[in-house]
Parts: structure tokens; sequence; C-alpha cells
């Protein structure tokens, strides 16, 4: 069984700019978010997959993925996925073993910015740098899924 094992945060400051190795532009759309699971459909420059994720709120979930060609993503999402898309640019920050993805949104979502580490295991130390604020890993607002039906610019409390 694949697993993802997650934290999410918001960033205390700018700094997080100054160590990014790499950026890619996302597009994703989601074809199904139910209470049990969610099926979305990714794709970036050339390349498109499937990914189905358990719905499980927290730090460990079930994750599959799977390359898809990048033409039939593209007819997903303009037909089948609900709208709006989820548009971001994710930047990468490696750091000891570790890669901190840091989201910044776009459309209805813009000014949202989030940053996320993946593990290898669930209790695994990672080192928190200075720029990596709130953990909101059990807020489900900031799950991409969510942010189609509650856009950041919707929210009252920002």
């Amino acid at each position: 069984m694949a697993k993802e094992i997650e934290h999410k945060f918001l960033l205390a400051n700018d700094e997080w700019r100054a160590y990014v190795r790499k950026s890619l532009k996302y597009k994703q759309g989601y074809l199904s978010s139910l209470p049990t699971s969610s099926i979305r459909v990714r794709t970036t420059h050339n390349q498109a997959w499937l990914n189905i994720k358990s719905a499980t709120i927290g730090t460990e979930r079930q994750e599959f993925e799977y390359e898809i060609p990048i033409y039939d993503a593209e007819e997903i999402l303009t037909t089948l996925c609900k709208k709006p898309l989820i548009e971001k640019t994710r930047h990468f920050i490696p750091i000891d073993d570790l890669v901190w993805e840091i989201d910044e949104f776009e459309g209805d979502n813009q000014g949202l910015v989030v940053a996320e580490i993946e593990l290898t295991e669930s209790g695994q130390f990672f080192k928190k740098p200075e720029w990596i604020g709130e953990e909101v890993t059990q807020d489900l607002r900031y799950y991409n899924n969510n942010l189609i039906n509650n856009p950041f610019k919707d929210w009252l409390n920002k």
C-alpha cells in the first residue's frame, strides 16, 4: 500500500525564497472528492498524473499516483473536473535529506502560500527552518480538494 506522510505549515516570512532550487507550475482538478477519498488529475509542462488519496485528515494517508498521457489529462481537466481548477507554483527547497515544497496558489486562492514536507516514516524527525510558521496539517481548509469549494478569497479570517 502506498502511504503519504506529510505535514503542512504556513510561512512565517519570505526568507524561504532565497533557498528555492526549482519551481514548477501545476494545474490540477478533482474528478471526485468524497468523505473517503479524492481523485485528481495534475499537469505540469508535458507531464500528467492521476492521483487517488484517502480523505484521512492528519499526517498519514493512503496515496496512489500514476503517470498518464498529457493530452488525456488536459481533456479531463477541461471536460470532467470540477471548476475552478487549482493552479499553483510549487517551489522545491532541499534541506538535509528532505525536500520542502512551497505552494503559491493563483486564481481564487491567490495569496495563499503553504509549505509541505513529506516524510518516509511516521514520527520521523525533521528540522523546521526559521521561515516555517504555524502547522495546519489538521485544518481542512488547507487541503487542495477543499480549496475548490472554499477558496482562500472567501475566507473571513485571513
